[in-house]
């Protein structure tokens, strides 16, 4: 294990490594995103008119990794031209290389699959919660912050405010601190289907021709002096993960 995550440590800021991991990933996952199941993408034109630096994308998360890899497909194919849909993933060898995504430290850890991932272009940050003991830590690591605030000065950055795959669980308030630090423009997204299609990790279908839907909306209007209960709460209502979402 030491070795697979030296051999990470070493490529991951490696622009072609990443570049490969797009290709061969790509379009290892395409015909199960595209061609076994149907891939519905509302909002894709409004990609290329984004600043390509400080755009954080919130979303709702039902897979470790299919929810990731399908918006690595849509930025990819939107920067070559595409508006409405996908097409053919010749797109991935002229890759949109600058993004990032938060992803909890322990579960990028569990797997050497995992860590190859990381090269992907992952922020890896501690919990503020432990499922396994229940600890709970307060605030927001400072390190983490950090992070996330440099890779948003040159990159497209996504996140799940939710930091885990159960449907209206809580938003984490680290999210409404980024924003009010670095005022990105932020982009809610809501993805639809994958949790029933794909297991939970999203590298296993278990559910063949469904719908997988993927809704990028507006920027959200935020007022950065608001609290960051109030932004939170503004991100929550937006990815549809506020109680008026949830079906009696």
């Amino acid at each position: 294990m030491a070795k697979i995550q030296d051999v990470v440590k070493k490529v991951k800021h490696s622009s072609f490594s990443k570049w490969l991991l797009y290709v061969v990933v790509g379009w290892l996952t395409y015909p199960g995103i595209c061609l076994i199941n149907r891939l519905k993408i509302r909002g894709m034109e409004k990609l290329p008119r984004l600043p390509k630096n400080n755009v954080l994308f919130v979303c709702n998360h039902h897979t470790y990794f299919a929810d990731v890899i399908t918006l690595i497909h849509i930025f990819c194919a939107a920067k070559n031209g595409r508006t409405k849909k996908l097409g053919l993933p010749f797109y991935l060898f002229n890759p949109f290389l600058n993004l990032k995504y938060v992803a909890a430290a322990t579960t990028m850890s569990k797997t050497w699959l995992a860590r190859i991932f990381t090269v992907a272009g992952a922020i890896t940050v501690k919990r503020t919660w432990n499922a396994e003991s229940g600890e709970v830590r307060k605030g927001l690591d400072i390190g983490d912050t950090r992070t996330i605030a440099r890779a948003l000065e040159d990159n497209w950055v996504i996140n799940f405010p939710q930091g885990t795959t159960t449907p209206f669980a809580p938003g984490r308030r680290g999210s409404a601190f980024i924003i009010k630090q670095c005022k990105p423009i932020v982009i809610p997204v809501v993805f639809e289907g994958f949790s029933d299609t794909f297991n939970k990790t999203g590298l296993r279908m278990r559910k063949f021709r469904s719908t997988l839907t993927v809704n990028f909306k507006d920027p959200l209007n935020i007022n950065y002096e608001d609290s960051p209960e109030q932004i939170l709460s503004q991100i929550m209502d937006a990815i549809e993960q506020s109680e008026k979402y949830r079906k009696p």
